[in-house]
């Protein structure tokens, strides 16, 4: 009880000091209203049409016009996500076990938000970004890990100071007339664009700002918190321990449908923060479709390929027999290995102007080369909803339950039974069960700049091992934003 009360302490502290700092942010901001607090995730927000508008008008422009290059203040966040992992059974445990006789950590990321419009076209972006602490078991023991913030802590010692996130060029190419309204946001300058256009972008991003992206489960400090509900955990997609790559995006986007595709850099061993410089051996490559039908339901297809030092679980299998030891995946590892995968992504408003409705993924890997830079899982179902406060007269509060399920390939499992260790998982044996959880969020929005969201998980066979669980946790999620 003392932990917690300790925390809890530093976390008012927190909230008190970037409160003030928000309000200095706002108040040195153009003397534009404020915004309603957004309800939606950190990714793409949905542009508004605004019909027959040049997109590049000065109507369109934030503030005085010949000003646009001159570099904005788009945002700045921080969120604290305290969570409590309950004693489970456990007759066993390995080298990366979750941590059966329980635990409490906390994670705090800081975020400032930077962009300007260099000409009506072209824009730049820098992110600044600070992380701090783990999740409960260290970030190791499940398929799933607890807390979304964590993955830019990672398993290296990166330490907690500052860096570069984001650092990007991005360039538009209008294809008609009609326009819609970008607003302020995380890589978004508030101005006009054009309904249809080509987008591309280079330098240092996260793939998962453009792709698999879901209006109601897509952003670990607004909505679920466990790594399945807000992406696609079978997506091993291109980045380092934090989450970002090196690459170049490029997109046709209309109002009925988008395609998109990036390639990116690799990192050199899994889970790494390093890049690979071989680009003809080590590269990613991403494509998605997505439609939008008249009912709102959005449909998204994905389809990447990753090159890379990667491991091989069958010849790190037939090693481990041949010489009698515990079989390792990086034993093997050959430069150029190849690894594909696919992924479905759905999300049907249903009520509320869309801020009810229901979200589908579905995610699958080849599984023969090794999980390498987001977690071990080879295939993933998930689906849940997102519910809007204004059904009990809580106009901006949101909350949702959602259930994901995780599975391996069968070289995979027989890699971890035979005592083999992965970058997230090794018990030391295995009785293999789909790992599943449960999550449960309920986010109070307070004021503009303030949500408190208290949270549940419950995992069955957590580290795919029927052995052992399930396991409970136990959270609660601060965020300070202006956004």
């Amino acid at each position: 009880m003392c932990r917690w009360r300790r925390r809890f302490g530093r976390v008012v502290l927190l909230l008190a000091a970037t409160f003030s700092l928000a309000l200095c942010a706002c108040a040195a901001r153009a003397g534009a209203p404020e915004a309603q607090p957004p309800d939606i995730s950190e990714a793409e927000r949905p542009a508004q049409a605004t019909a027959g508008t040049d997109f590049a008008s000065p109507a369109q422009r934030p503030g005085n016009p010949d000003a646009d290059w001159r570099p904005q203040y788009l945002g700045m966040q921080v969120t604290s996500i305290t969570q409590g992992l309950e004693p489970f059974h456990s007759p066993y445990a390995g080298p990366h076990s979750l941590t059966a006789s329980g635990d409490t950590e906390e994670t705090d990321t800081y975020g400032i938000y930077l962009g300007a419009r260099l000409t009506p076209l072209f824009q730049a972006y820098l992110d600044f970004e600070m992380a701090r602490g783990n999740s409960p078991g260290k970030a190791v023991g499940l398929a799933s890990l607890t807390d979304g913030d964590v993955i830019r802590i990672g398993s290296v010692n990166l330490g907690e100071d500052p860096y570069l996130a984001r650092g990007y060029f991005r360039y538009i190419v209008p294809l008609g007339t009609e326009t819609v309204k970008q607003e302020r946001g995380i890589g978004q300058v508030p101005m006009g664009l054009a309904a249809e256009r080509l987008e591309f972008k280079f330098g240092k991003f996260a793939l998962t700002d453009d792709f698999d992206v879901n209006r109601y489960a897509n952003s670990t400090r607004t909505q679920f918190t466990t790594w399945s509900l807000w992406n696609d955990t079978a997506w091993d997609y291109a980045a380092d321990t934090r989450g970002y790559t090196n690459g170049a995006y490029g997109a046709w986007i209309t109002p009925g449908w988008e395609v998109r595709f990036a390639a990116a850099q690799v990192v050199t061993f899994a889970n790494g923060n390093i890049f690979d410089e071989d680009l003809a051996r080590a590269h990613s490559e991403n494509l998605e479709a997505t439609a939008r039908t008249g009912f709102g339901t959005v449909f998204r297809a994905l389809a990447w390929q990753n090159h890379a030092r990667m491991g091989d679980y069958r010849q790190a299998l037939a090693i481990a027999k041949a010489t009698g030891g515990t079989p390792d995946i990086t034993a093997g590892e050959k430069e150029g290995r190849v690894k594909t995968g696919y992924g479905l992504n759905l999300e049907q408003p249903l009520a509320a102007q869309g801020e009810t409705g229901l979200f589908f993924r579905a995610g699958w890997n080849d599984g023969a080369t090794e999980d390498f830079m987001f977690t071990e899982s080879d295939s993933l179902v998930s689906a849940g909803i997102q519910l809007c406060g204004c059904h009990w007269g809580r106009e901006s509060d949101r909350s949702g339950i959602a259930v994901a399920a995780n599975g391996l390939s069968d070289p995979h499992r027989r890699y971890l039974a035979a005592g083999g260790v992965g970058f997230i998982l090794g018990d030391g044996r295995l009785n293999y069960g789909n790992e599943t959880v449960t999550e449960i969020y309920y986010r109070v929005q307070i004021g503009h700049f303030v949500q408190i969201s208290p949270d549940y998980q419950y995992y069955a066979n957590p580290g795919y091992n029927r052995d052992r669980g399930p396991a409970q946790v136990f959270g609660l999620r601060i965020r300070v934003y202006d956004l």
